[in-house]
């Protein structure tokens, strides 16, 4: 994949799920308020994947952004993460693929959860034309930073839509809200999303996963 970092100024697919659900101020980036789907899709480029990495201090104040453009896109690496470069790897927070194995008659599916979650997430990475990722300034420089992300997908005359990664795997039943030692989940934001999921979307479908 040939990737090239450049210098971002602070500044102003398909639609895969059955809907989108609100934004709370249960991770970082979510309280650092709304995006701002202008300056989204201001970011995209001619015959370029772009994402840009965009973080955020205690006071929810943009402390810094990095980006990246691509010819070839940017490809999963897991059931939760994908490399953007030698040095950098995002890693979806807050959700996560079932255990073990699991079979959905209707896609023709049967295989290892690990599996099926990593073939939805290069789905959603296969098209967009920006891919825009908020985290912690205590991620910066770290090789592998947690971050929610969100995808500009645009094709002309049909859509035109900016969608967030995890809501989206969520609500198509490819992830699930992962939880925290304590047993609490660990993105309240996406409840609805997963609510949608299990009423038989992809993991659900087996009803070996309600178990787990």
């Amino acid at each position: 994949m040939s990737s090239k970092m450049t210098t971002w100024k602070l500044q102003p697919m398909r639609r895969a799920a059955v809907c989108l659900v609100a934004i709370s101020a249960s991770l970082p980036a979510h309280s650092a308020g709304p995006i701002d789907e202008a300056y989204i899709r201001s970011l995209a480029a001619p015959g370029k994947t772009v994402l840009v990495m965009e973080y955020y201090d205690g006071e929810q104040k943009v402390t810094g952004r990095k980006g990246f453009a691509s010819a070839s896109g940017f490809r999963a690496i897991s059931a939760t993460e994908f490399r953007v470069d030698a040095n950098l790897t995002v890693h979806l927070f807050g959700i996560e693929p079932c255990k073990s194995d699991m079979v959905n008659l209707k896609e023709d599916f049967a295989g290892s959860c690990e599996d099926y979650a990593r073939q939805g997430l290069e789905t959603l990475l296969q098209s967009p034309r920006v891919i825009y990722c908020r985290a912690f300034v205590s991620e910066t420089g770290a090789q592998a930073q947690d971050a929610t992300c969100y995808g500009y997908y645009n094709y002309p005359g049909s859509l035109d839509s900016i969608d967030m990664l995890e809501e989206q795997l969520v609500s198509l039943g490819t992830h699930r809200i992962a939880t925290r030692p304590d047993g609490t989940p660990a993105r309240a934001d996406l409840n609805e999303a997963e609510v949608i999921g299990r009423k038989g979307y992809g993991m659900w479908a087996d009803p070996r996963v309600a178990g787990q």
